[in-house]
């Protein structure tokens, strides 16, 4: 058995250097039966010399392996992964996550039990996959001292920051759809089609990785919003290809959600301007979490109304 961990990545080479040491440094028991594991990075046009870093890396770290392409997305990054990928199994995650010593032997170790639970022979033909643990942290020194909080609680159902796969259901399921090459939606499709070839989520909390970010600033909030904007577009994306009630709900292309919103932000009046004064001095005294919190006011108020004008736009290029 041979495990493949792809890694996308976009100009995130400090954390990045975190990410790849501690995921090239993994160790098991031998009743595991791994033979080994290769760690695939994909340089998704980075402009922050990820490259160069990662091939002078990769002289210390034989698992280590290193893909370009132009800058076309995580979907795009993910799919090469897998087409020079070696492994049977495969596990995603996010350059922007920290792992312990023993995050692949988790993953696996959770497959296993669904595999003796269901009485399967073959562990690759368990039709589920494991979803570690995902721990928000800010501390860049030491992410994984971060303890898990309530608002690191995810529902998502096939989440690529952290999740282990056998490859023959990706490929089953057709991979990556390279069309999303904005933010956001690319893997919670694919996840779509997964779950129709009936595929379970196994919850893995044993497999966490420590998924670090910058401490919330102001000079943030046009990214953000920019992120937002894209993730809504992305989101008619992902309806026109699931025209389910299911997905509506995900991306917030619902009556309740523009008019929750459309309420909450007093219909755009607690926007990045007005709001400011107070996100700056939650961020001062020392609580930028909950300064990004009160954001998320604005924030979803962008993405609402980004899937509305996403999807008016496309109904307007049908053709009658």
């Amino acid at each position: 058995m041979f495990v493949s961990v792809i890694v996308p990545t976009y100009n995130r080479l400090p954390i990045l250097q975190k990410c790849v040491k501690a995921i090239a440094s993994q160790v098991w028991t031998d009743d595991l039966d791994l033979k080994g594991y290769e760690v695939i990075v994909v340089d998704d046009g980075s402009t922050d010399c990820t490259a160069e870093w990662l091939r002078e890396t990769s002289i210390s770290l034989p698992h280590l392996k290193l893909f370009q392409q132009e800058h076309c997305g995580p979907a795009a990054a993910r799919n090469l992964g897998l087409q020079f990928a070696k492994g049977e199994w495969i596990i995603f995650i996010d350059s922007d996550l920290v792992v312990k010593e023993r995050f692949i032997e988790a993953h696996l170790r959770r497959l296993w039990k669904e595999k003796e639970r269901l009485g399967i022979s073959d562990p690759v033909e368990v039709p589920a996959f494991s979803y570690g643990r995902v721990i928000n942290t800010c501390n860049f020194e030491e992410p994984t001292s971060e303890p898990y909080k309530v608002t690191d609680f995810s529902a998502a159902y096939f989440a690529t920051g952290n999740v282990a796969i056998a490859r023959h259901w990706l490929e089953k399921a057709g991979l990556f759809d390279t069309q999303f090459q904005l933010y956001g939606w690319e893997d919670l499709e694919l996840g779509v089609r997964l779950k129709k070839l009936g595929l379970r989520l196994l919850k893995c909390p044993e497999a966490i990785g420590y998924h670090w970010h910058p401490p919330f600033s102001l000079s943030q909030v046009p990214a953000l919003i920019q992120k937002e904007i894209e993730r809504g577009r992305m989101g008619v994306l992902f309806y026109k290809k699931h025209p389910i009630w299911e997905v509506k709900l995900m991306i917030q292309m619902t009556p309740f959600h523009y008019f929750l919103w459309a309420i909450l932000s007093l219909g755009g009046i607690l926007n990045e301007k007005t709001l400011a004064p107070l996100l700056q001095w939650l961020i001062n005294i020392g609580r930028p979490q909950d300064a990004l919190e009160v954001a998320r006011i604005f924030l979803n108020w962008y993405n609402v109304r980004a899937v509305y004008s996403a999807y008016q736009e496309q109904a307007l290029q049908q053709p009658h």
